[in-house]
């Protein structure tokens, strides 16, 4: 069982919690995941390990309410326990010296932050783009502004920040004469497509975080797999163990994104058949 020891709504549809797993604490890094059952029952979700505080033992989460497990977690308070939590699962981010930027994406920017906290700690230069569909749904903006050389904050609808998406953003900066070493891309699969499709002329090393549905979180189901284009070949990965950072310019974004999309239907019945217990 693992203690909920601050529980904050960052906005009506994102919480962050921080969480009593002092094991768990003391090996994380920054691009590595957990994975959660809200109760015996509860079906293993996956979520990016946010923050981590090795002295408190503690690690933070970050998720938006958008199915019934995330809806169950949801209604948990501080005191509050949360049956299992496993981690830390994924490979680690490898950074190298130079610049780096990072871009988040919504609540994608909940894993964008802890790179871009790292590397800012490592003394390298970091933009981060974080894009959000409205003024009233930014979050962790302070978090990030601390983290971060330079903090740009996108709206669809401008109403706070720069008018358009962080691939707008991006292009406007290389086109102004920034010169990137790396761009980690983090959020929705179409985003971090077409982050890749800005950078790919430029020859700008492009990481992508990738969260596909996963079962065990150790390989053995398949859940997780994807598809990557390498020298002419077609490769199967996991995203779990081989993840959750690949190569933007290898990965078959279509392909991931009509997995993402297979389970909608029993997600969408899971998610109203739990409201309907409350």
């Amino acid at each position: 069982m693992y203690k909920i020891v601050t529980r904050r709504q960052l906005n009506d549809a994102v919480v962050l919690m921080e969480i009593d797993a002092p094991y768990i604490a003391a090996k994380a890094e920054a691009g590595q995941f957990i994975i959660y059952r809200v109760d015996e029952k509860g079906e293993r979700v996956p979520l990016t390990i946010a923050d981590y505080d090795r002295e408190k033992g503690t690690i933070t989460i970050i998720f938006q309410v958008v199915g019934a497990s995330t809806t169950e977690l949801a209604r948990l308070n501080e005191g509050d326990y949360i049956h299992d939590v496993v981690g830390p699962l994924g490979v680690a981010t490898e950074y190298d010296e130079g610049i780096k930027r990072v871009v988040g994406g919504g609540v994608g920017c909940a894993i964008a932050y802890p790179q871009a906290k790292k590397l800012h700690s490592m003394g390298v230069e970091v933009d981060l783009i974080a894009g959000f569909r409205s003024k009233d749904i930014v979050i962790l903006e302070d978090e990030m502004g601390k983290a971060s050389s330079h903090l740009h904050i996108c709206t669809d609808d401008g109403s706070y920040g720069y008018h358009g998406f962080v691939t707008n953003k991006l292009q406007e900066l290389i086109d102004g004469g920034a010169k990137f070493d790396e761009v980690i891309a983090i959020g929705p699969v179409p985003m971090m497509k077409f982050v890749c499709k800005v950078t790919k002329p430029y020859d700008i090393k492009t990481l992508v975080s990738l969260n596909p549905i996963m079962i065990d979180g150790t390989g053995m189901c398949g859940g997780c797999r994807l598809t990557l284009h390498r020298g002419g070949e077609r490769i199967t990965k996991f995203a779990c163990v081989d993840g959750p950072e690949f190569n933007g310019y290898e990965v078959d974004f279509d392909e991931a994104m009509s997995r993402g999309r297979m389970y909608s239907q029993f997600e969408r019945h899971a998610y109203e058949e739990t409201c309907n217990l409350f």
